[in-house]
């Protein structure tokens, strides 16, 4: 083994030692007695999300691999939160980085991977990030990290204090430590793979739900049986969606999934911005109202338990975005009545179906 590839390795695990734990919180919902809510909140990594885990990782994987080499660029397919984490362990490393990235990613997404050294390669369709990616790498003789096919085996899903595990550890003093579900929106699929597979093997008897958000193929091709299926368009609510079916999601370990509309991604971001005090991203959005609807379910049914889900990455990122109302309009989202929803149904019980 060469003495850089030592370097890497140790200066990696040196980071990681340094980094404790992200937090878990319960959410405050006065009318559900016997349904528990948590938020295990990704956003306080160094790079400010739950894909710090999954940069770390890729990292590892590739220069065990011997793909990732001294002084040569990594190049990544990105819709911008793995770039920013990427960015951060490339110039952790002292190498080359370059994001291939749609022209649609938020301006602060791209100062952040600037901040870190890192170069924007902007593309005006999402569809090709990956193919562009991998041309650059072949011209620059760097390597295409590629997590999309890379992210369910870059983890080790056993343990090793991944995701999942530190959600079990975590909950083991709650009320009802054994989650009766955990939920998870999809960007490369491998954080719902780890998932899956740790509840399998950790024998526990709760159920994995993946919500979708509008223009991504993944909510079709668990429904269909399918990996063939892509779309010529990209998912609005950025870090999470994807035109084709990419091979890290893995739908055998899905117990259910459904399609969440944007206006209520956007909305249930807002509603939790009111709950918390703080901004979350537009993908915890999406995971909180797939939450809400099985606590719906949950409370009309009697049924009493525990859901999880996941803060992936903060709000300030998107202040030009979703949290900017000009924007919401211009996009011909009515977010309001999804917001009044979440926080009627938090507060009162009551979830009326829109």
């Amino acid at each position: 083994m060469s003495s850089w590839v030592s370097y890497a390795i140790q200066q990696i695990q040196a980071d990681y030692n340094r980094s404790s734990d992200t937090h878990l919180f319960k959410v405050d919902a006065p009318a559900l007695q016997h349904v528990d809510l948590y938020l295990k909140d990704e956003s306080t990594h160094p790079t400010g999300s739950l894909k710090h885990r999954l940069a770390r990782s890729l990292f590892l994987h590739a220069i065990c691999n011997g793909w990732i080499r001294e002084g040569k660029p990594v190049i990544e397919a990105s819709s911008g939160s793995t770039a920013v984490s990427e960015a951060y362990f490339a110039k952790l490393l002292g190498l080359p980085f370059i994001a291939v990235m749609p022209d649609t990613t938020s301006s602060q997404k791209i100062a952040s991977i600037e901040f870190y050294g890192g170069k924007c390669h902007l593309v005006s369709d999402p569809t090709v990030i990956g193919e562009v990616s991998q041309r650059l790498a072949e011209e620059t003789g760097g390597h295409f990290i590629d997590q999309f096919t890379y992210a369910e085996r870059a983890t080790d899903w056993r343990g090793s204090n991944n995701i999942a595990e530190s959600i079990f550890d975590q909950m083991a003093n709650e009320r009802f430590p054994v989650p009766s579900w955990i939920v998870m929106s999809p960007g490369t699929g491998g954080t719902s793979a780890t998932i899956g597979r740790y509840i399998r093997y950790r024998c526990v008897d709760t159920q994995l739900c993946v919500v979708d958000p509008e223009n991504s193929v993944f909510y079709d091709c668990f429904m269909q049986g399918r990996r063939d299926l892509t779309l010529s368009c990209g998912s609005r609510i950025e870090g999470i969606g994807r035109p084709r079916c990419e091979k890290s999601f893995v739908p055998t370990v899905v117990d259910e999934m459904y399609r969440i509309p944007d206006a209520a991604s956007i909305g249930a971001m807002r509603a939790l911005e009111k709950l918390l005090g703080r901004r979350p991203g537009g993908s915890t959005g999406t995971n909180f109202y797939g939450v809400c609807m099985l606590a719906a379910r949950m409370h009309t049914q009697k049924e009493q338990g525990s859901i999880v889900t996941l803060m992936c990455d903060g709000g300030e990122r998107y202040a030009a975005t979703y949290y900017d109302d000009a924007w919401v309009a211009e996009q011909g989202l009515e977010i309001e009545p999804y917001e009044k929803q979440v926080l009627t149904f938090l507060g009162e019980g009551l979830w009326e179906p829109l």
